[in-house]
């Protein structure tokens, strides 16, 4: 994403990350990776939730963790991609992302 910015600036995308990470843990985390993008603390879980994007069991007995997914919302509010990863070292087809972008442009 950080690389690559301008594609989706140009789609006139708006990208956020949204982490169960606390707030403070996650402006450390914007300024050491020197991303361009805004991300937003879900730390109560709520979107995560709502997204169905928690892993029921993570390792060590993990819970609350929250799976790396992708979603393209329109400007209508309508999800237009939905992409959630079963392993979290797994990344977005971002190929695939940028085609929906295209389409919708």
């Amino acid at each position: 994403m950080r690389d690559n910015i301008g594609l989706y600036n140009t789609a006139n995308a708006r990208v956020f990350g949204i982490s169960v990470d606390m707030v403070y843990s996650l402006a450390k985390y914007k300024e050491e990776q020197k991303l361009n993008f805004q991300l937003l603390s879900d730390f109560n879980k709520d979107v995560s939730t709502a997204y169905g994007s928690l892993y029921d069991a993570f390792s060590y007995g993990m819970k609350g963790v929250s799976k790396r997914s992708a979603y393209i919302i329109d400007q209508n509010s309508i999800v237009r991609y939905a992409e959630k990863l079963d392993t979290s070292t797994d990344i977005p087809k971002f190929d695939a992302i940028q085609q929906i972008l295209k389409s919708l442009s």
